[in-house]
């Protein structure tokens, strides 16, 4: 095979790649496509890195068919092994391989072009193969920086969303000004070895110092952001490790390294973006402002409970058979309670009857975006029946009963009604619109925003405390009792 044969077939590859990459990415979009979606994009991946070990020719190719194998395994193993509730916790580690992954490979290149043959001088003089060497000296410290960030930063988000560490924001005196003083000393690092440093030992010590303080940022970055706001740190770390990769491919000149990642980085940031309408908060709010620190009441809705009604499996269930139309509002505690599967015995069995079955999805339930998507998916809930939030309040007005699932501030009232209320403005799912609601909760306790919800003193709400798998099973078979005593 000619050069330039092997080049053309290498560059088609490349495009074909980065096609269907973009089809991939457009069948995530929505439910009923995703999963061939997910697996357009994982051929892809398997064109590119063919295209790729074409393009490097004969070398050794034993430590990379390892590599692939080792993380061939553990990826088929995590993805086989990990319950649907735990994959928020996934994702953050993904994210966070995907930045080290970027960041090992910009060392990797000044250790094997600068450090290890000895070269006298700058990076920029160094890598300036086609008079672009400067540029390469900014990428590689891009990458590196990007990429150490993402990795420590999802860490933290695994930990906290896997409650490892406590999920409340750990405020730091004067975090702000120490994280402005290493983003600050990160940068004069970066300009240092690239275009100032003159020796091999100078640059191993930069790439060393480089990494070590992005490591830190990573981790004090998110320390400081609630449990609660992690659909927008994984979205935002999605992002970070897309624009890690993307700067990664400048630094190989590698087309397709920048198309893929900058597609994930603008992606994660358009995720990022609803994500934040979603919450009614800005993005640097969410990440700057410890949101959730102070689980006192704070102003507006906070206090005692003072006029709740609560009731029995047995009572719900009897409304339930009058019932001709139910909206279930899944939120993180159907997460926890891994009662997906009993929800849709529930939703079957009052389908069975001529009830209406829908479930209302919030863009922030979750741990993750669409997290209840994919949860529910898992149990083959009818894809159909997955109404999103704007279309679904509507028809609240309309509905018999909405039995909400450990959501709730996602179903305050006071997100409209209640203007010192911290989550005031935030888009919410209005079930308390619907004629009657049952409220499925372990307890009274406080939502992210640490303020009461109005919804659980509402005429028309009444709470069912329990285990949610739990609750929803002993609804199933009262309702099936008393089916069958009516047959």
């Amino acid at each position: 095979m000619t050069a330039e044969l092997k080049t053309l077939i290498v560059n088609i590859a490349y495009l074909l790649s980065a096609v269907m990459f973009i089809f991939g990415l457009k069948r995530l979009t929505k439910v009923r496509t995703a999963r061939r979606g997910n697996a357009i994009a994982a051929l892809a991946m398997f064109v590119a890195i063919a295209a790729t070990l074409v393009d490097l020719g004969f070398i050794d190719y034993r430590w990379i068919l390892i590599g692939i194998a080792v993380g061939g395994a553990i990826g088929a193993v995590a993805a086989i092994r990990v319950p649907m509730t735990s994959m928020p916790e996934l994702v953050a580690v993904f994210n966070g391989f995907g930045g080290g992954a970027s960041t090992l490979v910009a060392v990797s290149v000044v250790w094997l072009d600068v450090i290890e043959p000895g070269k006298q001088g700058t990076l920029a003089a160094i890598l300036n193969k086609d008079g672009s060497g400067g540029a390469v000296a900014i990428t590689i410290a891009l990458s590196v920086l990007i990429g150490a960030v993402t990795l420590t930063g999802s860490i933290v988000a695994y930990l906290k969303l896997a409650e490892k560490i406590s999920g409340k924001p750990t405020l730091l005196p004067g975090r702000h000004a120490i994280n402005a003083l290493l983003v600050l000393a990160c940068l004069g690092v970066s300009v240092y070895v690239g275009f100032i440093t003159q020796t091999p030992a100078e640059a191993e010590v930069c790439m060393l110092v480089l990494c070590g303080l992005s490591l830190v940022l990573g981790v004090l970055l998110v320390i400081p952001i609630g449990g609660a706001d992690m659909p927008v740190v994984i979205s935002l770390l999605n992002s970070y490790s897309g624009v890690a990769a993307s700067a990664t491919g400048f630094v190989l000149n590698n087309n397709l390294l920048i198309i893929s990642g900058a597609m994930v980085g603008a992606s994660g940031l358009i995720l990022t973006k609803i994500m934040c309408v979603a919450m009614n908060r800005s993005l640097a709010n969410v990440v700057f402002g410890g949101f959730g620190a102070d689980d006192s009441g704070g102003g507006g809705g906070g206090g005692e409970y003072v006029n709740v009604t609560s009731c029995g499996a047995e009572e719900a269930a009897m409304m339930l058979e009058d019932a001709r139309s139910v909206v279930f509002v899944p939120g993180y505690g159907l997460a926890v309670a891994q009662a997906q599967h009993a929800v849709r015995e529930l939703a079957n069995l009052l389908e069975s009857k001529g009830v209406t079955v829908k479930y209302a999805i919030h863009p922030v339930a979750g741990r993750m975006p669409g997290h209840m998507n994919v949860l529910l998916a898992e149990a083959d809930v009818p894809y159909e029946q997955l109404v999103e939030m704007d279309d679904i309040n509507p028809e609240f007005k309309d509905t018999d009963v909405a039995i909400v699932l450990g959501a709730n501030d996602v179903v305050n009232p006071a997100a409209q009604t209640d203007k010192t209320s911290p989550i005031y403005g935030m888009p919410v799912l209005e079930v308390f619109n619907a004629r009657t609601v049952f409220v499925v909760k372990r307890s009274l306790g406080a939502g992210f925003a640490g303020i009461k919800n109005e919804l659980f003193e509402r005429d028309n709400t009444m709470m069912l405390f329990g285990d949610a798998k739990k609750v929803l099973q002993s609804l199933t078979s009262e309702l099936k009792e008393s089916f069958a005593h009516a047959a």
